[in-house]
């Protein structure tokens, strides 16, 4: 390798010989030392001497300083503590300006000769070289950057076998005693990936003398102490290298919480910086590649570090849930971290406790993305019950309500998802009067994220034995209907189904007439539950059908047939005979009925349009003239009328045949007072007779099929 980094001498070729007595002399003046400490090395072994003296004349290496070239990857990269000075007083050995030239000699030979793979005498002079560096490393600081350079240039010609291992143990000498400037040296290899570099990393990681100072050298650079984004990058390759290494991850006790959350933290700050057009690209014009290696560099270590430790249960629920989609998303980030702390509670408990002492500082830190993840992982390690205990209740339930008034939507969700997890699962409710008023006013936030975690929290809440039905029968009456009509489709189907988990509660009292509350809460939400059901949004529609089903049995009206048959296939002879039952069983709330549905003729969505109406137009066809005002008659007839110039030619046709059905009915009132439908009465209604004809509606191209194509099976023809 002439004119490379190893300063090759000038004199001739480099032998088995040189490198033999160069470690001689090593080893003889390290048994000096050893032997006779006070006297230095004022005597040096005579019989060596001629044969130390021939390489000198043979093959003069250049001096050791000069063998130090500036490499980007040489400036400091992690903080100036991380190696501190021995104390003051410590004892050290002499040193010796012919032990340590000696041994920067031998170095540089070394690794000239590792060069020539087959020369005989490398693999002996190799161990030697990495003894002697066990036992003086700490003399060759400035040699660290040059001999990882000339390694990492010469280990891929190596043959596999003694030599490679002798060459990777050299490294892992240096390592030994310069862990940070090993580190640092190999870092800029890291990027683009390179082979040889791995192989290094690799092999440190087998290394159980080195490893757990390695990966605590990288720690410091994955969290950003001194260096760019590019050196966390490198990092992050690098311990997924070592992690992946069986039996790696045991070195990371005492340090295993710190380095997950470095990790899951550097995830979200990747899916913030991706997100933002501001944040500059992190990959130099030399490391093109795609933005999203970096994410998923840091996930293949996350998932390696969980592995390692026994966790792998803990990684393939992360796959099923689709959590590490989440957690490289820039809106989905935190929920991701919920599921990872969800999953780790179920499946890695025993380093809850050491995480949850870990995350607490992290609450208060400056940086959004340190504290945003903190604060998920706090909440989701809160439906552990021995790691709350760690703290006192009244400590937690303090810190959640104070984010509870925080004027950040994301801090108020993720407290509204600790309440729920504290109060909830312990098989009992506890806290009622702190968790029911929050659940309660977050159904009026706009953040769907805060009103989907309250009426899931409140579901819970029902499900848990004495629950209060009652009490929040009476709460939810004048908060829940307008959620049944929500503009997100999450949140529409959420709702919906509490509906039916506080009917199926009630069930109960609602069969002997008790349960006032739920009884006007149900009939209150009777009119949009059968529109949702032709509800675009699959879940809304299914959770529609489930919530009349237990409104069926609770209030035992034997329509379950009926309501499915709608449901699925949207049939106007089931919807006549429901909506019947309901005329005969309610005739009071008709008007309530008809005033609901016609609300939902300016519905945006086309199939609650032509929904809304067919149902007045059955439920015009079974109601008593005494059980409708005129006024109502006319406002109906009216709204109908117009609805007949709507776009979408089915619902013009449904509008049509309801307004005649309205006009029907105006008829058989004694005197019927509006004008408009006296005259069409005239010109619609040829007799007398009380008998009037049951509306026909054409088939609609908006119904929903069964889904049995879900399940393997085809649908019928």
């Amino acid at each position: 390798m002439p004119g490379g980094v190893w300063g090759r001498a000038r004199g001739g070729p480099v032998g088995a010989l040189t490198l033999t007595a160069l470690a001689e002399g090593i080893r003889a003046s390290q048994g000096q030392h050893l032997a006779a400490p006070s006297r230095g090395l004022q005597t040096e072994p005579q019989e060596l001497e001629p044969e130390a003296q021939v390489p000198a004349l043979s093959c003069e290496a250049e001096p050791r300083r000069a063998t130090t070239v500036p490499i980007a990857g040489n400036e400091p990269c992690f903080p100036p503590n991380a190696q501190e000075p021995p104390p003051e007083g410590t004892h050290q050995a002499p040193q010796s300006p012919w032990e340590e030239g000696a041994l920067a000699d031998l170095a540089l030979h070394t690794a000239a000769c590792l060069e020539e793979a087959g020369l005989s005498g490398t693999q002996a002079t190799a161990l030697t070289l990495s003894s002697a560096l066990e036992a003086r490393g700490e003399r060759l600081e400035d040699q660290v950057h040059a001999l990882l350079r000339g390694l990492l240039a010469q280990v891929p010609s190596l043959a596999e076998g003694r030599p490679r291992r002798a060459a990777l143990r050299v490294l892992s000498a240096l390592a030994l005693e310069h862990a940070r400037d090993v580190v640092c040296a190999l870092l800029p290899r890291s990027l683009p990936p390179d082979r040889a570099a791995a192989e290094l990393w690799r092999s440190l990681s087998r290394n159980q003398r080195v490893n757990g100072q390695v990966l605590v050298q990288l720690l410091w650079a994955l969290k950003g102490a001194a260096g760019p984004e590019q050196e966390a990058l490198a990092a992050t390759r690098a311990l997924g290298e070592m992690l992946a290494v069986s039996g790696c991850v045991g070195a990371t006790r005492g340090f295993y919480p710190h380095l997950l959350l470095a990790l899951v933290t550097q995830l979200h700050e990747l899916a913030r910086g991706a997100h933002s057009p501001d944040t500059p690209k992190v990959w130099a014009p030399s490391h093109q590649g795609p933005l999203h290696s970096h994410a998923s560099c840091a996930v293949e270590a996350l998932k390696a570090l969980l592995t390692g430790d026994g966790g792998r249960m803990v990684v393939t629920c992360m796959e099923q849930a689709g959590g590490w989609r989440r957690l490289v998303g820039a809106h989905t980030h935190l929920e991701g971290v919920l599921l990872l702390a969800s999953a780790m509670v179920t499946h890695a408990d025993h380093h809850l406790r050491g995480l949850f002492a870990d995350l607490l500082p992290r609450l208060r830190s400056s940086d959004d993305t340190q504290r945003l993840t903190a604060m998920a992982f706090f909440t989701g390690l809160l439906q552990s019950r021995p790691t709350t205990r760690l703290l006192r209740e009244e400590d937690i339930l303090e810190r959640l309500r104070a984010w509870q008034g925080n004027p950040e939507p994301t801090v108020r969700w993720l407290g509204l998802l600790g309440l729920g997890h504290l109060a909830l699962n312990r098989g009992k409710v506890r806290h009622v009067n702190t968790l029911l008023p929050a659940l309660l006013s977050a159904l009026g936030e706009a953040d769907s994220r805060l009103v989907g975690a309250a009426l899931s929290a409140l579901r819970r809440l029902l499900l848990q034995p004495r629950a209060p039905v009652q009490l929040l029968s009476s709460e939810l009456r004048p908060r829940l209907p307008r959620l049944l009509d929500d503009a997100r489709d999450s949140v529409r189907a959420s709702a919906i189904g509490l509906l039916g988990t506080l009917v199926r509660r009630g069930r109960g009292g609602l069969r002997v007439g008790l349960r006032g509350p739920l009884r006007k809460l149900v009939l209150q939400s009777l009119v949009p539950l059968l529109l949702r059901l032709q509800d675009p949004s699959p879940d809304a529609a299914e959770s529609s059908e489930w919530t009349l089903a237990r409104c069926d049995q609770a209030l035992r009206w034997g329509l379950l047939e009926e309501l499915v048959t709608v449901a699925h296939y949207d049939s106007p002879e089931a919807l006549s005979r429901l909506c019947h039952r309901l005329v005969q069983r309610y005739p009071r709330h008709v008007p309530s009925f008809l005033s609901q549905t016609q609300g939902y003729l300016q519905c945006p969505q086309v199939p609650l349009r032509r929904g809304a109406a067919v149902l007045i137009g059955f439920l015009t066809h079974h109601t008593s003239p005494s059980q409708v005002s005129q006024d109502l008659l006319d406002s109906l007839f009216q709204d109908l009328g117009q609805l007949q110039n709507d776009p979408e030619s089915e619902v013009g046709a449904a509008a049509h045949v309801s307004s005649q059905q309205v006009s029907l009915l105006a008829l058989v009132q004694s005197q019927p007072r509006g004008p408009c439908l006296a005259c069409l009465a005239r010109l619609t209604w040829r007799c007398t007779s009380p008998m009037r004809a049951p509306p026909v509606y054409a088939d609609s191209p908006f119904q929903r099929r069964s889904h049995a194509d879900r399940w393997g099976c085809s649908s019928p023809g």
